[in-house]
């Protein structure tokens, strides 16, 4: 269950608490940086927050099901702590491939995406995408082209998502015969995954509803994905 933020060290889903080690690292912004169509063009900087977080599994809500994450409590990633995540250069190393996406006919193609996850889920197929958001690339949590806190936000959880899948932290989990079964997908299959907004308001019925842009499961370890915004 991750939680997305633009303050370092800032944990949303355990109250807005600041853990911080009590040394200047990792940043986190939303500045508006040049002039684009005579509008403002601001960018961000988000930082995520990935927690273990069985919560169906402790609420007992269905017995005997052997596919839940029997775990208790933890956090498990921190993006402050990479560099990764916070350098596009860096980042390179893990994502080479952007060089070839990073042109006006690829980001073209993002607009099928967008159509598709609005109508129902996104294409497979455009990895580079992140439906409506913007596109996937670079991994990390720099918003070149932020709209609003929402969609930047969810920007960044795809773009972790697909970083976890990259470094093999996170695992495909698709549907099997006795249970779901972990395998390797470092090219991110979109419609695995559900993204959420809890915080600061719910949205689980109607309008505001769970968008299809980013629908179905989250695979990794931990349950589904919960993602709160600060």
């Amino acid at each position: 269950m991750p939680s997305v933020s633009t303050k370092p060290w800032c944990f949303v889903n355990l109250g807005g608490a600041k853990i911080s080690p009590g040394f200047d690292i990792g940043n986190g912004e939303v500045s508006a940086q040049g002039q684009v169509g005579g509008t403002q063009q601001s960018t961000s900087k988000w930082h995520v927050h990935w927690y273990v977080h069985p919560l169906l599994y402790w609420m007992e809500i269905l017995a005997d099901f052997a596919c839940f994450e029997q775990a208790s409590f933890d956090i498990a990633y921190i993006t402050e702590v990479d560099p990764l995540w916070q350098d596009d250069t860096l980042t390179a190393l893990i994502n080479p491939e952007a060089v070839v996406f990073s042109n006006p006919v690829a980001q073209a193609a993002c607009a099928g995406d967008c159509i598709a996850a609005t109508a129902r889920l996104p294409l497979d197929a455009a990895f580079w995408c992140a439906g409506c958001q913007g596109p996937m690339y670079p991994m990390n949590g720099n918003v070149a082209s932020h709209v609003g806190h929402v969609q930047a936000s969810r920007l960044a959880l795809s773009r972790f998502a697909f970083k976890m899948h990259r470094e093999g932290l996170a695992w495909g989990r698709w549907a099997h015969p006795a249970c779901a079964t972990n395998t390797s997908m470092p090219m991110l299959r979109k419609q695995q995954y559900r993204i959420q907004m809890t915080n600061p308001i719910p949205t689980v019925s109607g309008k505001a509803a769970c968008s299809l842009d980013r629908c179905v499961r989250y695979a990794a370890p931990g349950g589904p994905v919960l993602p709160g915004e600060g």
